[in-house]
């Protein structure tokens, strides 16, 4: 195993794939937009990339974990080298359309794209228990799977370019209406003064019980939405990718919009960066 990996996209996430490459001995470069960001690997087996061109001259395959297309396409944008049989792999969370875009600007740059992201978080990545949802051909996933398996067990091959990126979006449509669901109900219980271990025994011997529900209790107990794994205003950005793609196939939104406008709030009470738990915050007014 000499492919050596670049990874653009240094956040909580990309950081913890990075750590979890290098654990698995697996050759890396990183960049990040903001230099900082590469501090935290100056001492490490990684190499750290001056330029995105550096990262793209040294590198088989290329991991972008970035927000948005818009951050992708700017650095595309930026380079001067070639991609003539560099591989592209998208594991953020954009939009179908998106992706598809990128597809064809990488391949008519000579470079093979496809996508491949992911459900779970931090946590998920240090144990090894990542979902990954590969949207491209079974080739990218069997010529990939050895670097998808340092993360992730059973890495899945979904349809085309664009059909991960949907479930994708799907999946994170669940984030926010769980989360707002189970916040309602807890926050009635909460004001009605039931019994909480009452309530969570009930909940976890019925079919509505989601795990998710425990591993946000405390910190909304404890209204403590700080070192959260992923944000309120990512999850903002996910949410309006989602109707926009729902409204392409005329899916009703209106429950998710009513999600979006409770994650739009928490977003201008100063909580972008929390945890998204914080949409407990806004649900429950007494907290």
């Amino acid at each position: 195993m000499n492919n050596k990996i670049g990874l653009i996209g240094l956040g909580a996430m990309g950081k913890a794939l990075a750590d979890k490459l290098l654990e698995h001995d697996v050759p890396l470069s990183v960049w990040n937009r903001s230099a900082d960001k590469t501090h935290a690997f100056e001492n490490s087996q990684a190499s750290i990339a001056a330029s995105a061109d550096e990262l793209f001259i040294g590198s088989e395959a290329i991991i972008f974990m970035l927000t948005d297309a818009d951050a992708i396409n700017s650095v595309l944008a930026s380079l001067n080298t070639s991609l003539a049989g560099k591989t592209v792999i998208q594991m953020g969370t954009i939009t179908p359309s998106d992706s598809v875009a990128l597809a064809d600007k990488i391949q008519d740059l000579q470079g093979v794209y496809f996508e491949a992201p992911v459900l779970g978080s931090i946590p998920d990545i240090k144990a090894e228990k990542l979902i990954v949802m590969v949207g491209g051909s079974e080739q990218n996933l069997q010529d990939w799977r050895w670097l998808f398996n340092t993360f992730a067990p059973n890495p899945m091959l979904i349809g085309k370019i664009g059909d991960a990126a949907t479930l994708k979006l799907a999946m994170n449509q669940l984030i926010g209406s769980l989360t707002c669901a189970f916040s309602s109900s807890l926050s009635l219980i909460m004001n009605k003064g039931i019994n909480l271990d009452t309530f969570m025994q009930v909940v976890r011997d019925s079919a509505l019980y989601a795990p998710t529900y425990d591993k946000k209790l405390d910190k909304m107990l404890n209204l403590d939405f700080k070192n959260g794994n992923f944000s309120t205003k990512h999850l903002l950005k996910d949410l309006n990718f989602f109707i926009d793609e729902a409204n392409t196939c005329n899916v009703d939104t209106t429950m998710v919009e009513s999600v979006r406008d409770i994650t739009q709030a928490t977003v201008e009470a100063g909580q972008a960066d929390d945890d998204y738990s914080a949409l407990y915050s806004v649900i429950n007014k007494k907290s």
